[in-house]
């Protein structure tokens, strides 16, 4: 059976406005588990750098079910940080017959 690892998502939560009226977040951690963790083709990796100009790491496999915003955040795996890029891509749930419906792109951002 195909099981995937739990990373650590980075949440930002809108708390409020400052004095120029822009909003005002507080960043947490949230555990995600049974996310895959895949190579990506170097396909990808060419395409992923000629059209955004980062250098593609891992894509994810997200669990059917999360509700969290994977765009533009951090995630911790294998002791190092990866941002996400551009947008995760989501299926049908009822149409995929494995346990999970997004992929999202990460790049390498803290090591």
């Amino acid at each position: 059976m195909i099981e995937g690892i739990t990373v650590e998502l980075k949440v930002r939560e809108k708390t409020g406005k400052d004095g120029f009226n822009r909003a005002t977040y507080d960043d947490s951690w949230a555990q995600v588990e049974n996310v895959l963790v895949g190579e990506p083709s170097s396909e990808d990796v060419t395409n992923t750098l000629n059209l955004t100009g980062k250098h593609l790491a891992y894509t994810l496999a997200i669990p059917k079910g999360d509700a969290h915003v994977w765009s533009d955040t951090e995630v911790k795996f294998f002791g190092k940080t990866f941002k996400t890029i551009g947008e995760p891509v989501q299926g049908i749930e009822d149409m995929i017959p494995l346990s999970w419906n997004k992929k999202v792109k990460v790049e390498i951002y803290e090591q």
